[in-house]
């Protein structure tokens, strides 16, 4: 059974609400993705059937919480191609992730005068982490630049190597520049070094199949709300044999095996990394959202979308006075995400123009602020799209923004 984009957005009634009298246009996507009703059920139901602490007591719906959560450790695991299901640790999103890396991993392996490399076009949640690692530490941040489309310099990554490198942090898309970069690459030359990857999916995972195992990336990242499922989900997977070594970033309940005021040991993983009652209502809704995004796979879906994206970058290409980045050449893919400035206008004022056409965009700096002084700019405006967004919806949005340009010029 084939799937088209109308079928698809049926799945969601969020979709069909109006702003300001219209049809509400959503393209802000890479922020947070809009959930479909199966998602919004599997919330509903556990927070009114199965609201009890789990891991804990042994009643039966403090079990049916337990047997909910841990199989959708079970669900995330082989979606993304773990060996272990312990090497799924849930966190409250890629920012949680990151922070635990960087604190766990750093008291472990990072010491006065080590490096960590990341990337000019990180998100400030792989960024900011690691300046705290780097300052507490006093160790020292490496960066790799990108070039003017805004593709990294991966050809300067050796160079950036040294024997002090503990660690390389890099997106796999970028969420200003939509940029898939070359995971396969950057890890094997890291890995020729002996050096470690962390790295951010919280775009990636929306976009592109993911095997950790196949990636053989040390650390991946993402987070549940833009990918469908609730708000305060996400997901670290961690090579089973680091995170061992890694002491843990949070202390409290269930994360310990014995607790003494002489001293505590450790549970197991993945608990040594899940202090605390966890987000039980809405880690399920990952595997709910899991299930739908196998739909998407669909060939004839795909074909649809992939037009949608293929007009709207034609149309922001040709623009006179549009500047585009994130400009993909040669083989280089890019997600569904287009970020670029108007010569003339103010983003923000672009932004909230088509707010009152009923179109939800994206303004500002995109918790980017070093790329956006690489490219020179205060901010940019940004749309990025989901399965369910039409061409009706990009013709509309296109002729939108010619009025708003028009209107600030």
């Amino acid at each position: 059974m084939t799937m088209n984009i109308q079928e698809i957005r049926a799945q969601f009634s969020a979709l069909s609400r109006q702003v300001y009298g219209k049809a509400w246009v959503y393209f802000d996507n890479a922020a947070t993705s809009q959930r479909p009703d199966s998602v919004t059920k599997v919330a509903a139901e556990m927070a009114t059937s199965c609201n009890a602490n789990i891991h804990r007591a042994v009643h039966c719906i403090a079990t049916q919480a337990t047997e909910a959560y841990e199989r959708t450790r079970d669900e995330v695991a082989a979606f993304i191609g773990a060996r272990h299901r312990e090497e799924i640790i849930f966190t409250s999103g890629t920012t949680h992730g990151i922070n635990l890396v960087a604190f766990s991993f750093g008291e472990a392996f990072v010491g006065e005068g080590d490096e960590i490399i990341v990337s000019e076009a990180e998100h400030h949640s792989n960024l900011v982490p690691w300046q705290l690692l780097c300052q507490r530490k006093k160790a020292r941040l490496v960066v790799l630049p990108v070039d003017a489309d805004g593709h990294l310099r991966i050809d300067l990554l050796p160079t950036l190597i040294s024997p002090k490198t503990r660690l390389l942090a890099v997106a796999q898309v970028s969420n200003v520049l939509g940029i898939v970069n070359p995971l396969d690459k950057i890890i094997q030359i890291a890995h020729s070094h002996g050096v470690p990857v962390l790295v951010d999916g919280a775009q990636g995972i929306v976009h592109q199949l993911v095997n950790v195992e196949k990636t053989d990336c040390d650390f991946y990242a993402f987070s549940g709300h833009k990918m469908y499922a609730a708000t305060g989900t996400g997901v670290l997977y961690g090579k089973k044999a680091l995170l061992e070594q890694m002491p843990p970033y949070m202390g409290g309940g269930e994360m310990i095996a014995t607790v003494r005021f002489s001293g505590t040991t450790f549970a197991p993983l993945p608990g040594k990394f899940e202090a605390g009652t966890q987000n039980i209502n809405a880690v399920p809704t990952l595997g709910a959202a899991i299930r739908f995004m196998r739909q998407l796979q669909d060939p004839q879906l795909q074909a649809e979308t992939r037009a949608v994206s293929d007009y709207l970058y034609e149309a922001l290409s040709a623009h006179p006075r549009i500047h585009l980045y994130g400009v993909p050449r040669g083989t280089t893919e890019k997600i569904p995400l287009f970020s670029f400035t108007v010569e003339g206008a103010h983003h923000e004022d672009l932004a909230l123009i088509l707010d009152k056409m009923g179109i939800a965009v994206r303004s500002g700096q995109m918790c980017a602020e070093p790329l956006m002084d690489r490219f020179g700019v205060s901010g940019m405006v940004r749309i990025s799209l989901a399965p369910y967004n039409t061409m009706q919806e990009a013709e509309y949005f296109i002729q939108s923004l010619d009025k708003a340009i028009q209107m600030l010029s």
